[in-house]
């Protein structure tokens, strides 16, 4: 059996540090460093500022704050989650920039009306904050409801991609 090797370095952001992973299979996750929830065991991880993925992501990032990027362009390579997770995770990547939408209309997006604790819990597991944009994801009557890296974070995204769009 091989080891999955997982390379990371940290890039700053208006909102604090961000940690970048990466495999040789794409972009593993994007995390805040401080007050971020579902945190990965990163003990195992190669510290690697050189690394071509993950300097595009930081480059990515920064230009996605200086709001001259509303679309990010890098492989995504998930490690873990079920299929569920999975597919909420890759429908929030149909969410447009400076847009909205519920969790119910997530569920419903999926075809399981129902599902719409079963979509916010796989939201608050998603491993690639900002890049699948689970910031884009609000309460029924919109409210901030919901978010690993904090509600004041959320409400900063918002607010900074609907000035930007």
């Amino acid at each position: 059996m091989t080891t999955l090797t997982i390379s990371q370095t940290h890039t700053p952001s208006p909102l604090g540090d961000v940690l970048l992973a990466a495999t040789e299979q794409g972009l593993a996750g994007v995390w805040f460093v401080h007050g971020q929830a579902h945190m990965p065991d990163t003990s195992h991880w190669v510290t690697d500022n050189a690394h071509p993925l993950l300097q595009n992501a930081a480059q990515q990032l920064h230009d996605y704050f200086q709001g001259k990027r509303l679309l990010f362009e890098l492989p995504l390579h998930t490690t873990g989650g079920t299929p569920f997770q999975r597919s909420v995770w890759q429908a929030l990547q149909a969410i447009p920039y400076g847009k909205t939408q519920t969790y119910g209309d997530i569920a419903r997006h999926m075809g399981n009306a129902q599902a719409v604790r079963a979509v916010g819990a796989a939201i608050g597991q998603n491993p690639h904050s900002i890049i699948v944009p689970c910031h884009r994801v609000v309460g029924a009557n919109g409210s901030l409801t919901g978010f690993a890296g904090g509600l004041d974070r959320k409400q900063y995204l918002l607010t900074h991609e609907a000035t930007c769009a």
